[in-house]
C-alpha cells in the first residue's frame, strides 16, 4: 500500500504551484485505481489546516466546507484506506521520537512515519526530506526526474471537486 502525505494532497487541492497539476493527476490515479492507497489520518487534519489559513492563501484561502468536500471525496475511493493508530504505535513512535534531530515539527512527521510503518506501508510519496530520519519507511517524491512529473490529468474525475485552479 502506499500513503500520501499532507504536501501532495494539498498541490492536488490548491493546483496554482508547477507541480499542482501533476500532483492532482497522480491522486485520480490512486483514487482510480484498484490498488490501496492510504492517507494517515494526521495528514487530513494538516491538509484542512493548511489549505484553509487565511495567513497563507489570503483571500482565496480555501473554504471549510469546501476543504471537508474534498477530503470526503479522497475518502469515497474504494481503494483509499484511512490509516490511524494501531496496537503497537505508541512503541514504534517512542522509538522514532528518542531519534537526535526529532524535535518541533519534525514529531508530526514522526508519527505519520509511524503510522505508517504500523500499517505495513511500502512507501510514502511526500517532497518532506525529513522523513529520511525514518529508514524504517521508504519515501518517494513522485515529482523526481522519471517520475509521475509530467502526468497531467485530463478530464474530471470524481474524486476532485471542480471549481479550484
Amino acid at each position: 500500500m502506499i500513503a500520501v502525505d499532507t504536501n501532495l494532497l494539498v498541490y492536488a487541492h490548491r493546483r496554482e504551484s508547477r507541480i499542482g497539476d501533476a500532483a492532482y493527476a497522480l491522486i485520480v490515479e490512486l483514487a482510480e485505481g484498484d490498488r490501496a492507497w492510504a492517507i494517515p489520518w494526521p495528514c487530513c487534519y494538516e491538509f484542512l489546516s493548511v489549505v484553509t489559513n487565511r495567513r497563507i492563501w489570503k483571500d482565496e484561502a480555501t473554504t471549510p466546507e469546501r476543504a471537508w468536500h474534498q477530503f470526503e471525496a479522497w475518502t469515497a475511493s474504494p481503494s483509499n484506506r484511512m490509516i490511524g493508530e494501531t496496537e503497537d504505535f505508541a512503541d514504534i513512535l517512542r522509538r522514532f521520537v528518542h531519534r537526535p534531530h526529532v524535535v518541533g515539527g519534525v514529531v508530526h512527521d514522526a508519527r505519520i512515519a509511524a503510522l505508517c510503518v504500523a500499517h505495513g506501508v511500502e512507501a510514502l510519496l511526500t517532497r518532506d526530506r525529513d522523513f529520511s530520519l525514518f529508514p524504517e519507511l521508504r519515501t518517494r517524491n513522485p515529482f523526481e526526474t522519471g517520475s509521475i512529473a509530467n502526468r497531467r490529468a485530463s478530464g474530471r474525475s470524481a474524486y476532485r471537486p471542480q471549481g479550484l485552479k
